[in-house]
């Protein structure tokens, strides 16, 4: 029965042109292919990003963002009630007005404690500015090098300069090292990506980038098995130009340079707009969809990759219209806060201020704090970048 299926996933039909077989790709003649075994190497590269990300943000984001003056702030800690933890845990963190209205009556407090309460213990799970400028610190890293590298992997190939010389021999094509490298730190850092979502800052478009990553990871396993390598690093080289402005914008942000935040920003809208919106689809996608039926038949894989890849338009011309909507905003002066941060961000967040900001600040009576302070991370009040558009690059 595995067998069966295994010989089925492997037919050549579906991953492969007319006349192609498996054979057609192994190694030899002076030429090396990419193989579907190379991609087991991606795990315990993307648990060593994880392990190398854990370092660097304890070790390097961490004293520079508290060399930015952005401290850890300590959110109140909320009386444990053990009927509202209950139902905070396994039922909402947000009740109705009717369900507070029955907590009041089960736990014998108010119905404005309760009300307090559930903001209170929303507000201790909320991440601070603090892990939020690690987070971005550290994917503002990885992008800007593998922009670097890609540029100096691509900028003397002919591919880069004439998207037809992409299928050009194809599939004979060797895969060099530069490209091999290139996958694999990619593949492995979207991997690490996808393993680290339970414990990153979670945001409204937390499923769209779950997507995201997996039709990322699915493309790139699929254009590394049947040789797609060439138009695989134009679309990644695309995609990292956006990002590295992305999150430098968000790190200006946080530090509350804003001048430097709301330039960083339109400059990278204009980029997002220019690559993921009309170099993408008008000459990448273009690439994939007109040029490869010049040297074979369409096949199934072929119609495969092209959808995935109008998928991943699709969440584009979504995180563009996020975008747009700050852009709209910024420039009428109403923008107050990032379209597409969790919903919390909208309520009253009380939290107590960093231990060297003083003590006397709030006092505390039976376990509660008399004086509520609404906390304002980063630049709200005036711009702040889309904390995670697009975290991970749109890649095939």
């Amino acid at each position: 029965m595995f067998d069966t299926l295994y010989e089925w996933f492997w037919w050549d039909r579906l991953w492969l042109p007319v006349n192609l077989t498996w054979s057609d790709l192994e190694d030899g003649e002076g030429r090396v292919y990419a193989k579907a075994s190379h991609l087991y190497v991606t795990i315990p590269y993307a648990l060593t990003c994880l392990l190398i990300r854990y370092l660097f943000e304890r070790w390097i984001a961490t004293p520079l963002a508290l060399s930015a003056g952005i401290k850890q702030r300590v959110h109140l800690r909320t009386e444990h009630v053990p009927i509202l933890e209950h139902y905070y845990t396994c039922q909402s963190r947000s009740p109705a007005q009717a369900d507070i209205d029955g907590l009041s009556k089960k736990s014998s407090l108010s119905v404005r404690q309760v009300e307090r309460w559930f903001r209170r213990r929303r507000s201790q799970d909320r991440p601070g500015v603090l892990k939020k400028f690690t987070e971005a610190s550290w994917r503002f890293v990885f992008y800007l090098l593998a922009f670097l590298g890609g540029i100096a992997a691509l900028y003397d190939k002919e591919w880069f300069y004439d998207t037809r010389e992409v299928w050009t021999g194809f599939p004979r094509q060797s895969m060099l090292q530069s490209q091999y490298w290139y996958y694999i730190l990619e593949m492995s850092f979207y991997a690490s990506l996808l393993f680290s979502v339970t414990f990153d800052v979670k945001r409204k478009d937390f499923k769209e980038q779950i997507i995201h990553h997996l039709a990322t990871l699915v493309l790139l396993s699929f254009s590394w098995c049947v040789n797609y390598i060439r138009i695989g690093t134009l679309v990644m080289l695309v995609h990292d130009a956006s990002d590295v402005l992305l999150e430098s914008a968000k790190l200006f942000n946080y530090a509350k340079w804003e001048n430097t935040c709301k330039t960083l920003f339109v400059l990278f809208a204009v980029v997002f707009i220019v690559t993921r919106l009309v170099i993408f689809p008008f000459w990448l996608i273009h690439c994939t969809w007109v040029y490869p039926v010049h040297h074979y038949p369409a096949f199934f894989g072929y119609y495969f990759f092209n959808v995935m890849l109008v998928v991943l338009l699709c969440l584009h011309v979504f995180w563009a219209y996020l975008i747009l909507r700050m852009i709209k905003k910024f420039i009428f002066g109403t923008l107050t806060r990032d379209e597409r941060s969790d919903g919390e961000d909208e309520e009253e967040e009380e939290s107590v201020p960093s231990e060297d900001e003083g003590e006397g600040q709030h006092k505390l009576g039976n376990g509660r704090a008399m004086d509520e302070k609404e906390d304002k991370n980063g630049c709200f009040g005036s711009l702040s970048p889309p904390e995670n558009i697009c975290w991970s690059k749109t890649v095939c």
